[in-house]
């Protein structure tokens, strides 16, 4: 069986790559992959980590054609999974950097808000939290790392909207850091690495814990309400959404 995360290591950052083509939907075995690669490359060592996807799709979020296969109970596991790879990440205790080598709605957006730094693809690629075109109701932990990064407003208007933004937008609102050619992502996101590295580690890694406490209480259960997203999951407005998507995507 092929590993769903990938691992490479280029000195003391690792490389981890999302590896379930064809769009690394996220479905329970990855985010329980993901989450096990990124303490395996703490303990292993790593002073950093690049999070890759692509090519043209960083991750297009939670597998949903699975997710609707699901019983209730299979449901609440696979998204307090996809939770716990979110925090795994955001709660990182070295810096990590998001190689955005293509589209990354929803959960993949959510993956990424959760890096230190986010490199994207220059191009047609876009990037948000599109729930509210599919029938849901982004928990308030996750409009809060939204609005941690691009301000109140804007996130208020992207977000009722449901909008994803072009990598060039994305840059000019501070939803990315940097954009790279395609095929270029995981290359700069190695070199801002490298150069935050080569500053003193411990205030570094010291400023860093107090800047991301924010985000990292974000992420608290409390601010995510898993019962009243799942509430909303279940209503026949949102399943119906649900469908036609997958129906869509299976065109």
């Amino acid at each position: 069986m092929q590993p769903l995360i990938t691992h490479h290591r280029h000195g003391a950052v690792h490389e981890l790559r999302l590896a379930r083509p064809p769009v690394n939907a996220l479905d329970p075995a990855l985010c329980g992959e993901l989450r096990a690669a990124v303490d395996a490359a703490v303990s292993g060592g790593a002073h950093g980590i690049v999070l890759a996807g692509g090519p043209r799709v960083f991750s297009a979020g939670l597998d949903v054609p699975h997710l609707l296969t699901l019983s209730q109970g299979q449901l609440r596991d696979a998204w307090e999974g996809f939770f716990l790879a979110a925090r795994t990440l955001a709660g990182c205790p070295v810096p990590v950097a998001a190689a955005i080598d293509g589209h990354a709605p929803a959960g993949g957006c959510v993956l990424a808000l959760c890096c230190d730094y986010r490199v994207m693809a220059d191009g047609e690629y876009r990037i948000g939290l599109n729930e509210t075109q599919v029938g849901l109701v982004a928990p308030e932990g996750i409009q809060r790392l939204l609005r941690r990064v691009v301000g109140p407003h804007r996130a208020e208007r992207l977000l009722v909207a449901g909008e994803m933004v072009d990598a060039r937008q994305a840059l000019r609102i501070g939803l990315v850091d940097d954009l790279a050619d395609p095929g270029q992502v995981a290359t700069r996101a190695l070199a801002w690495l490298d150069a935050l590295l080569a500053l003193p580690r411990t205030p570094v890694l010291a400023t860093r814990a107090i800047a991301r406490a924010d985000l990292i209480a974000a992420l608290a259960p409390e601010l995510i309400r898993l019962d009243r997203f799942l509430e909303t999951w279940n209503e026949p407005q949102t399943q119906a959404a649900l469908h036609a998507l997958v129906a869509k995507l299976g065109k």
